[in-house]
């Protein structure tokens, strides 16, 4: 779990803390770079591939840690 957070913060340019229960798009880093680094991290890392559409539905960071831990 430590790894995932250091590089989904790593990810976002995120200097401040992040934990699971943080609503992500609360944060003044998240924007559309954010967005497509989040999703690179996810498929390069993690192999998982995910449409905006799904992703949408998606609020905390815990949402995306869980899809990417996922068998």
């Amino acid at each position: 779990m430590n790894e995932f957070l250091n590089l989904f913060k790593e990810a976002i340019e995120r200097e401040d803390e992040v934990r699971l229960e943080d609503e992500f798009r609360k944060y003044d880093e998240w924007d559309s770079m954010a967005y497509l680094s989040v999703i690179a991290l996810m498929d390069d890392k993690y192999n998982k591939q995910m449409e905006e559409a799904e992703f949408n539905t998606l609020q905390t960071v815990g949402d995306i840690y869980e899809i990417c831990t996922k068998n």
